[in-house]
């Protein structure tokens, strides 16, 4: 049957070539990438860095000094009845409770904490490579489905449930770099209220807690990608036939 869509030849070649080196480089990336980055990873789950039981060794001292007291007095000349007195003593209240104005930290810069950014600065390549492979792996299934026809459609089920399943990785995968985003602004917003209200020991606190917090994540994340390199390794050998060849030989011949 002649073609119904004109396609100039050489574009037709170089979609080809691009087509042969998606192929290429998505087997390799499951027959020996995935098995390799998650005994990787699961080495890297055994780090010392990653596995701190006393979470007070990874702790960030917050040097912002604690100022002195000012006190503020108030006088008025006692003619006010009792409602205007309670009235004028809340506005004092509201007025005089405005935190500390600040326009330059102390000591300079205010840190991050080193021993988290470290570790982050780990974790964010193994979650962006995650992505990368995902996608070119998810090119691949799809690139592999055929044309729609009517019946024998139980390979292309296997190759859709396959590329639905590469893009939840890819989903999740993305919300880690959010994750990260997140703890971040949060750490940051709670130090600028330290700074503004330095004598409140419970923002203090606080940033510990969320420090605390980001370093079990962190290795949660870890463990989390293994898992998803093994499960995609293992759910893509299983069903590798019908993901290349969904269609049997016998119905490929009736058309």
């Amino acid at each position: 049957m002649a073609s119904l869509l004109k396609v100039d030849n050489e574009m037709k070649s170089k979609v080809s070539a691009f087509r042969e080196r998606i192929f290429s480089e998505a087997e390799d990336l499951v027959a020996n990438f995935f098995p390799k980055k998650l005994l990787e990873l699961d080495h890297f789950l055994k780090d010392p860095l990653i596995n701190v039981l006393d979470l007070n060794e990874i702790h960030s001292e917050i040097n912002l000094s604690v100022p002195d007291p000012i006190l503020l007095t108030n006088s008025h000349d006692g003619l006010e009845g009792p409602q205007n007195a309670k009235k004028r003593k809340q506005e004092d209240i509201e007025e005089n409770c405005q935190g500390t104005k600040v326009f330059v930290m102390p000591g300079g810069m205010m840190k991050s904490n080193n021993k988290l950014v470290e570790l982050i600065e780990k974790v964010k390549p193994e979650i962006r490579t995650l992505i990368e492979k995902c996608n070119t792996v998810k090119m691949w299934v799809q690139l592999l489905i055929p044309r729609i026809e009517d019946g024998n459609n139980f390979g292309v089920s296997i190759q859709e449930e396959t590329v639905a399943e590469l893009r939840t990785v890819e989903g999740e995968a993305a919300s880690y770099l959010d994750q990260i985003s997140r703890y971040y602004i949060t750490r940051a917003k709670l130090v600028s209220k330290i700074a503004k209200y330095p004598h409140v020991e419970d923002y203090r606190r606080t940033v510990t807690e969320i420090d605390e917090k980001e370093y079990i994540s962190l290795k949660i994340i870890v463990s989390e990608l293994r898992n998803q390199y093994v499960t995609l390794h293992d759910m893509i050998l299983k069903n590798i036939e019908k993901i290349k060849r969904p269609r049997s030989s016998n119905a490929e011949t009736l058309y």
